[in-house]
């Protein structure tokens, strides 16, 4: 047997995959031939170190999977749980009645009474036009007063719902910007400063004064508005 022979059946031969008669040829061979004796150690030693884990990835004993075995039941309970509770949250949510912001429907309404035909019930720049035309229409009678000489012309009224409230809306206005004064009774409420806020484009301000409550809204600049605010809030018995 040739060592071309030999190394066409060396890795046969070191897997033990030869049969007995080619076996005993090729270890007759590597008993006269040095360099495929080298050879064949070297790939033994290959085989070994390879059977021997070295190269191989071990995966870890099953006792170490236990604990992130648990881990995961212990996330799965907390997911479920988080779950639960959303569902539980979402029901009694809608179980409650729910309250609107009370900004957002102050804007809701300005932006309805910008539409035509829905600005006013009463037009009229006489602040005695417009007063005596809520009787009956409220359960309150609001203050109304004009602001001509100081650049906020009144001109005009109507009645309109906010938060549940039936409400006054006073209409104002400073150049050609609409103004909407809303107010209703807030009994036993102290009184409050001015808060101003902005909305979507729209400067809002609200307070509480001698058992009203007011809402102003306008897309006037807010340094303007707020001159508005203070009268009708100083104009308040």
């Amino acid at each position: 047997m040739t060592c071309e022979d030999v190394r066409a059946m060396l890795d046969a031969y070191v897997d033990g995959e030869l049969d007995l008669v080619h076996s005993i040829e090729v270890q007759k061979h590597l008993e006269s031939c040095g360099a495929c004796s080298i050879t064949v150690d070297n790939h033994q030693a290959l085989r070994r170190a390879i059977q021997s884990g070295s190269l191989y990835y071990q995966a870890p004993p099953m006792k170490r999977l236990v604990p992130a075995a648990t881990n995961l039941r212990r996330t799965y309970s907390m997911v479920a749980v988080a779950a639960s509770l959303l569902i539980a949250g979402f029901f009694v949510g809608r179980l409650q009645p729910r309250q609107r912001n009370s900004a957002q429907e102050i804007l809701d309404s300005h932006l309805r009474s910008l539409m035509p035909g829905h600005l006013a019930d009463v037009q009229s720049t006489d602040q005695h036009t417009v007063k005596p035309w809520f009787n009956g229409k409220l359960n309150f009678s609001p203050p109304v007063s004009d602001f001509a000489p100081q650049g906020f012309p009144l001109t005009g009224g109507r009645v309109d719902s906010i938060d549940g409230h039936e409400v006054a809306a006073l209409i104002y206005r400073r150049g050609l910007h609409v103004i909407n004064a809303y107010v209703w009774p807030s009994a036993g409420a102290r009184d409050t400063a001015i808060d101003k806020t902005a909305l979507q484009g729209y400067n809002v301000m609200h307070w509480k004064r001698a058992g009203l409550e007011w809402w102003l809204i306008s897309d006037l600049n807010v340094t303007e508005l707020a001159s508005l605010a203070a009268l009708l809030r100083g104009a308040t018995p």
